[in-house]
């Protein structure tokens, strides 16, 4: 009899014991930082085509996770923007404070930057993890994302408001590390990011006749600050 129970209790040390290495492996965290490449591209007076005139961007993400489904995401990217008016078919008023415009047309062009700060809400279709057997938790997961931000537009040297939002589809590539493509549209409180302020002579009021620019860039983030203190504490 005492050596049933000697082993009965071995058996439930040993339980206990793969319990708790697990418990520590399977620890999820509350952070990850990292940063992306894509392109972005500017939509306005002088391009109204989606992927028309690209440039590079590169950037900067961290992220909050407050359980599997939402996040808190902040995104500090840089994209070259760019625009031509095709003279054959764009026409503006004689305007003396717009270069290159006559009664005729339109022969102006521009290469420039914005640098982009934005905070946004992202909210995943599934509870998303890297233990798929845990909270029903899916290593592939689409989401949405909207928020607030600022910009500075380097063709006018100024700074304005906008407004991200977006989707995106992310990847647990193992325990610690993530990759995502992330598409956004920041919609801005300005008409310079061309440089051409109201070309037809149409003041727009908030977002309404302003610019806007879209980024779409592949991120890699790792994981970090694990939700059990003791947990990962050897790596």
């Amino acid at each position: 009899m005492k050596s049933y129970f000697r082993f009965l209790s071995l058996i439930c040390l040993l339980v206990c014991f793969v319990i708790e290495v697990r418990a520590q492996d399977d620890a999820d965290f509350r952070m990850e930082i990292g940063g992306g490449l894509g392109t972005s591209f500017y939509l306005g007076d002088l391009n109204t085509k989606f992927y028309h005139q690209t440039g590079p961007a590169v950037g900067f993400v961290w992220r909050y996770l407050f359980d599997p489904r939402n996040h808190l995401k902040t995104n500090l990217t840089y994209g070259k923007v760019k625009g031509t008016a095709d003279v054959s078919t764009d026409f503006l008023p004689e305007n003396p404070n717009v270069p290159g415009s006559s009664e005729s047309s339109l022969n102006y062009s521009f290469s420039s930057h914005v640098v982009d700060l934005s905070c946004m809400y992202e909210v995943n279709f599934w509870p998303y993890g890297y233990y798929q057997d845990y909270m029903g938790l899916k290593r592939l997961t689409p989401f949405l994302q909207l928020g607030l931000g600022m910009t500075y537009v380097g063709e006018s040297k100024s700074v304005t408001a906008n407004i991200p939002m977006g989707a995106g589809l992310k990847y647990r590539l193992g325990k610690r590390w993530n990759i995502a493509l992330d598409w956004t549209i920041h919609f801005t409180m300005s008409d310079k990011i061309d440089g051409l302020e109201a070309p037809l002579g149409i003041k727009g009021e908030g977002f309404k006749n302003k610019d806007s620019y879209q980024m779409t860039v592949v991120t890699l983030t790792y994981n970090f600050s694990p939700i059990c203190p003791n947990c990962n504490k050897d790596r």
